[in-house]
């Protein structure tokens, strides 16, 4: 009796472990994921509108029809990005990823207080090499560190109802994603 409890036990741990296995690795080796399928409709760099998805198709899966939804697949190769996003009246908010799809930071216009959300996007060596300015604090400039060069930062604006939604595309139209000018040391 003992020994097919432990083997009962062995079995139920075997199983659990392949299980974790294969969901942790799955999304590594999945060929459709949201990077690969945004690649042929947002040129890197640029914030691109996505279309709304549609009963037949979306290009993202699971979609909300109340949201409109802007993407910009960016690389951080050639320097830091800057983003302005004006926010609607119902709710915005902007998702960073990295190329295998992981969420690394999030806002929306709750938390950033403000008409515009405006942060710039860069990697840690990118920010190392920042000139230190005394008279510039935390507040006055959001700094997001991307752990890789590639990734996609999601904007999604709320319509509360239908009607609204040619207005909250007009409003999310404004958004933008562009290279960051640099940075000027008050000393040089």
């Amino acid at each position: 009796m003992i020994r097919w409890l432990l083997w009962l036990m062995f079995g139920i741990a075997l199983g659990g472990v392949v299980h974790l296995v294969t969901v942790l690795a799955l999304p590594r080796f999945a060929e459709q994921s949201a990077y690969a399928r945004l690649v042929p409709v947002s040129p890197v760099n640029a914030m691109v509108q996505l279309p709304g998805p549609a009963a037949d198709s979306t290009l993202l899966p699971l979609m909300d029809p109340a949201f409109a939804e802007s993407v910009c697949r960016y690389d951080l190769g050639e320097g830091p990005l800057k983003f302005v996003v004006p926010v609607t009246q119902a709710y915005t908010s902007l998702s960073f990823y990295t190329r295998e799809g992981v969420a690394y930071y999030a806002i929306n216009d709750r938390a950033a207080g403000r008409r515009i959300i405006e942060l710039d996007l860069m990697t840690a060596d990118q920010r190392a090499d920042l000139p230190e300015n005394d008279e510039m604090t935390a507040a006055d400039r959001l700094i997001v560190e991307s752990p890789g060069e590639t990734g996609l930062v999601l904007v999604r604006a709320l319509a509360p109802e239908p009607g609204f939604m040619p207005m909250v595309r007009e409003t999310l139209a404004k958004a933008r994603c562009e290279a960051s000018p640099p940075a000027q040391d008050k000393n040089g």
